[in-house]
């Protein structure tokens, strides 16, 4: 599961349409099976029906009073989005479980605080396969600013790992494996010394590697892109918002790669589609300590 943290915006529209998949309408309506959670103090009753534009306007009002609330920092930009996505293998989950998905994010994102009277305005949208929004404004009631924890990326990444383990989902491999290279150099030896098997099976196992979601190089980078964006999203400084969107974008291409990959493996003959016998990881080296892959930062 990866959590991105979008960039924050003055108005609820634009990540609302990007939660749908669609432009927000005022003749569109969203049950309760697509708005799968929200504030405790959102008047939406079970089965009732309010259109997209109507949950984009309540979500503005607070943006709207009178003066404009200001955050500490002289920001006005009080919409903010995170959009979850599961790994594509990952099996279809009830609103139930998006519902609680989405609450406990809310939570680790100070978003929600149990028994919290004057919190924040917040929804969560589940209208795209394997995927959840939470779109919230942090003016509170009182007009004051919902702070966001220093570590938020780092707090939703070790939400997101407890989730995966409860709810059996797959977790994606993210930190960099220190004998990555190591492995690599193993496989392309062992490689070029099979002079007996049919190349196209070779290419074939080696684009299937590239493309793996979980443990091939390019989900690696993709998973430090990701990591510098939220780190540069945090940053106070006019460049890091900029910065980080450019770096999504990045990450976004190379996902699609994956999929370019993954399409090219597919139309190779059966031979080279089948599944391979990995190497074994290399032993230690002395000094370097090993362990489990760590857990992707929210993207």
């Amino acid at each position: 599961m990866i959590i991105a943290i979008r960039q924050r915006d003055d108005n609820a529209y634009e990540p609302l349409a990007d939660a749908l998949g669609r432009p927000v309408s005022d003749r569109e309506g969203l049950t309760d099976h697509t708005v799968v959670a929200h504030w405790e103090h959102l008047d939406l009753y079970e089965g009732q029906t309010r259109t997209s534009a109507e949950f984009a306007k309540h979500l503005d009002d607070p943006s709207w009073r009178r003066p404009v609330p200001v955050s500490p920092h002289g920001d006005r930009r009080a919409i903010w989005h995170a959009a979850v996505r599961l790994h594509p293998n990952d099996r279809d989950l009830t609103s139930a479980e998006w519902s609680e998905i989405a609450h406990r994010i809310a939570r680790a994102a100070s978003i929600q605080h149990p028994g919290d009277d004057h919190g924040c305005r917040w929804i969560a949208v589940q209208a795209q396969p394997g995927r959840l929004d939470l779109i919230a404004n942090l003016i509170r009631p009182d007009d004051t600013w919902t702070a966001l924890p220093r570590r938020l990326p780092a707090l939703l990444a070790a939400e997101s790992r407890r989730i995966e383990a409860e709810l059996g989902l797959i977790s994606p491999r993210t930190d960099p494996d220190l004998h990555q290279a190591a492995y690599e150099a193993r496989f392309a030896g062992r490689t070029r010394q099979a002079g007996t098997a049919d190349a196209t099976s070779q290419l074939g196992r080696l684009l299937r590697q590239l493309a793996d979601e979980r443990t091939g190089p390019l989900s690696t980078v993709r998973g430090l892109i990701e990591h510098a964006a939220h780190r540069l999203e945090g940053l106070p400084d006019a460049y890091g918002p900029a910065s980080a969107h450019q770096l999504e974008l990045i990450a976004r291409r190379l996902y699609g790669i994956q999929q370019s990959l993954e399409s090219v493996t597919d139309a190779l003959p059966a031979a080279a589609r089948s599944s391979p016998v990995w190497p074994t990881r290399p032993a230690p080296t002395p000094g370097i300590a090993t362990g489990p892959p760590g857990a992707r930062l929210a993207r």
